[in-house]
């Protein structure tokens, strides 16, 4: 998917890439574990997923949930965003990831 992102993960690296979102560096397909998540913080231990159509069915469903729970389990946050409303609510999702960030940078 690095070679290959969808337009949603695009649009919200924009934002995310070079310390642009409030002065914090987020990877972009970082491995964790046995996974590779979309975007992570390491110091907040914040993840980031950008979910597109093929997450909607209830097998997938039921995989992101273990996932997340797996990374929870790790000290992970995770939050989960579908590709809509990083695409036609970018503030939002920047918004929401802003609120799980500190208020300052360590």
């Amino acid at each position: 998917m690095r070679q290959r992102p969808t337009r949603a993960e695009k649009t919200l690296w924009q934002f995310l890439r070079g310390k642009r979102l409030r002065g914090f560096k987020f990877r972009r397909q970082q491995p964790i574990d046995r996974f590779i998540v979309d975007f992570y913080w390491r110091q907040a231990q914040l993840v980031v997923e950008v979910d597109g159509s093929s997450h909607h069915d209830a097998a997938a469903t039921e995989y992101d949930e273990q996932r997340t729970q797996f990374l929870n389990e790790l000290g992970l946050s995770a939050l989960r965003f579908s590709n809509e409303q990083v695409i036609y609510h970018t503030d939002t999702v920047l918004n929401m990831i802003s609120e799980h960030l500190p208020s300052e940078n360590p």
